[in-house]
């Protein structure tokens, strides 16, 4: 059996390299007898997680909505590319700056195969199931107090970094999960794969999960990892992921990124990975948590063949935490800092 060490430490160098004995593996259609899911996989798409109110029973588009929603898309991405959608004017002082404008989000030009009007499948309505009545949630517009933020966008003050959201503090990017769910930009993952390991690396945060699929038990409970404990196994032709021992400092489930329920300590999440065809991964991944929601719920996404992954650097050079928390003690001093 090969090493875990030599594992990680092949899909580093690998990545380093440009991967090129990678590139040629990923030619095959089998590995080690199973199909082959080494490759970039983009997983951009227009098609929400939830079924918006105003198709509350409508489980699929038409041609027609299709094309108006991909041509809005296009439109959008194209007066972002305008020199004018890049901002010019100067920033105000000491005022609210703003975020990001869209020349800097990459979310997708089409929906997903077969129109669906989300990626919730089960259940049947689309929607994240209502979570139990004493369950925590968190919402950044809730001027929630309480740590740990379990949110990955936003904050509930700036004492100090714990109380800024994970993907703020650079511990979890904000689409990986796990599970993987679309959103904003650097949406590409990367699947390495051997007889005994399967590793999926995230180009947000650059994450990798090494993924043993030699049936060793999952961690000891009192094992809490921010990513879980992963152990895969195969069932015919799809790869299917069991993740436990979370850490309750995550949510068991962000219905968005300013947004969270329950804690990841109660988490059972599996994911599926097979292939539709040789351009085509279909994720899907189902949480439960029967101390946070009223049902499971699953979700699918076909993934399509991507060209490359590029370095997602957070907090290299990055000097947002330490002008946040800079500024807050700052307005401290001056005594306009609020309460």
């Amino acid at each position: 059996m090969r090493s875990l060490g030599l594992v990680v430490w092949a899909t580093v160098f690998a990545v380093a390299a440009g991967a090129p004995a990678v590139a040629d593996a990923q030619t095959a259609s089998r590995v080690d007898g199973k199909p082959n899911l080494q490759g970039v996989w983009d997983f951009r798409t227009l098609t929400p997680l939830q079924r918006p109110s105003d198709r509350v029973d409508q489980a699929q588009l038409t041609p027609e909505e299709i094309a108006e929603i991909e041509q809005n898309a296009r439109q959008s991405a194209i007066e972002a590319d305008e020199p004018s959608e890049v901002r010019t004017e100067p920033l105000p002082v000491g005022g609210n700056v703003g975020g990001y404008n869209n020349y800097w989000f990459d979310r997708g030009a089409g929906v997903v195969d077969g129109g669906r009007t989300a990626l919730i499948v089960d259940p049947p309505d689309g929607r994240v199931p209502d979570s139990l009545p004493d369950v925590t949630r968190q919402a950044t517009e809730d001027g929630v107090s309480q740590r740990p933020v379990r949110f990955r966008v936003g904050g509930i003050a700036s004492d100090g970094p714990e109380d800024r959201g994970l993907a703020e503090r650079c511990l979890l990017g904000f689409n990986t999960g796990p599970p993987v769910v679309p959103g904003g930009y650097n949406q590409n993952l990367q699947i390495f794969q051997t007889a005994d390991h399967v590793v999926i690396l995230n180009e947000m945060v650059h994450d990798a999960r090494v993924v043993p699929l030699d049936g060793r038990d999952q961690l000891p409970d009192h094992v809490r990892q921010w990513n879980g404990s992963s152990r895969g196994h195969w069932e015919g032709d799809t790869l299917v992921v069991e993740t436990t021992n979370f850490t309750g400092m995550t949510a068991s489930f962000s219905p968005s990124v300013r947004s969270a329920v329950g804690s990841g300590a109660t988490l059972h999440l599996t994911e599926r990975f097979g292939r539709l065809d040789d351009e085509t991964l279909l994720y899907e991944f189902t949480v439960s948590d029967p101390t946070s929601f009223e049902r499971p719920f699953t979700a699918a996404q076909p993934m399509k063949r991507g060209t490359a992954m590029f370095e997602y650097a957070c907090h290299e050079g990055n000097y947002g935490m330490l002008n946040l928390l800079t500024g807050a003690r700052k307005e401290e001093l001056a005594g306009t800092s609020e309460p």
